[in-house]
């Protein structure tokens, strides 16, 4: 769900023990672009995990989707054309629709209720993963989700007059924001750019780091302040892959991954203000949302969760996140 896109890095392989085993690429897709924090971070990782191996594991990056859409990354694992992928929640739920029980929109305020629900969920989340044939190496934050639009769209109505983004392939996405009363257009992420350029787009939900990097706040320029839903990502590799991986080097190269996932996390949300700013300076109008207004999206988003708790999302899972972030908020309340 969402837009865009998040963190983490690379993929691994081991062929043969010894001095003259040769090296093993491994192909990793992600629609981080090149200069954009994932992306850098992990140029990094694929380093780590060569000095992790000796030199044995190498990893292809392959950024700004330059193989496809997430849709065709998980296909292309799947054939193994590709032995990795950086996924955010749209691309994990491929493979495990439960994911989006953490990206109900507006059903978080804090990274710390993210944090706390996520990590209950992580051990659950990760057996489905291994269960369908991936192994999840970290996860990672992609934002927070806010509106960029062409034309101010500070409350719902406004909106619905414009022409919004949908990822393509995501019948649920789009059918969520058609109960919500707008008009959607299916793309894959790599033709936003295009497609705002030749007005076939209007606006879009988006993290301010993804807008940035990407430069869709060039064209969709007014972004309402409001947190529509924290994006998140993670690293995934297929479980063919992780099992050529001799056993002694595993915990060495899952510990790399784990800081990796960290760091990026950690950057991103330290950046997210200064992304916002950087835009601002550069033709970017944010618009303050009223608790009012706030109020009104949180109940149109609503009323779009049983698009998925009615089809691929246990209803049920996603009480029990709204369990933790009622849990984690009374902790909060009680320390403070």
């Amino acid at each position: 769900m969402k837009n865009w896109i998040i963190t983490a890095f690379a993929g691994l392989a081991f062929l043969s023990a010894g001095a003259a085993a040769s090296a093993q690429t491994i192909k990793l897709g992600t629609l981080a672009p090149k200069g954009s924090p994932w992306f850098d971070n992990l140029q990094d990782m694929a380093s780590d995990w060569g000095e992790a191996s000796n030199g044995r594991i190498k990893v292809r990056i392959y950024p700004g989707g330059s193989i496809g859409d997430e849709q065709d990354m998980v296909r292309k694992m799947q054939i193994g054309q590709l032995q990795g992928a950086v996924l955010t929640a749209e691309g994990l739920s491929i493979i495990v629709p439960e994911v989006l029980a953490l990206q109900m929109p507006m059903i978080f305020k804090t990274d710390g209720e993210l944090d706390y629900a996520r990590d209950a969920l992580k051990p659950e989340l990760e057996a489905l993963f291994e269960a369908r044939g991936y192994k999840i190496l970290n996860w990672g934050d992609i934002g927070w989700v806010r509106l960029f639009a062409r034309d101010p769209a500070i409350t719902v109505e406004d909106l619905g007059k414009q022409k919004l983004f949908t990822w393509a392939g995501d019948p649920e996405l789009a059918e969520g924001y058609k109960m919500q009363g707008f008009n959607v257009v299916p793309l894959p992420v790599p033709e936003i750019f295009s497609g705002l350029q030749s007005g076939l787009i209007d606006a879009l939900f988006a993290a301010p780091v993804a807008a940035l990097s990407y430069q869709w706040f060039g064209i969709a320029n007014n972004m309402a302040e409001l947190k529509v839903l924290k994006l998140i990502g993670a690293t995934v590799v297929t479980q063919k892959t992780w099992n050529k991986i001799k056993p002694e080097v595993r915990d060495d190269v899952l510990a790399a991954a784990i800081q990796a996932g960290n760091n990026a996390r950690e950057k991103i949300r330290n950046f997210e203000d200064e992304a916002i700013r950087v835009m601002q300076e550069h033709g970017l109008t944010t618009h303050p949302v009223s608790a009012e207004e706030a109020a009104d999206w949180e109940k149109s988003a609503r009323s779009s969760w049983v698009v998925y708790t009615s089809s691929n999302v246990p209803a049920e899972l996603v009480e029990r996140v709204e369990a933790l972030r009622d849990e984690y908020r009374k902790q909060q309340a009680t320390a403070n």
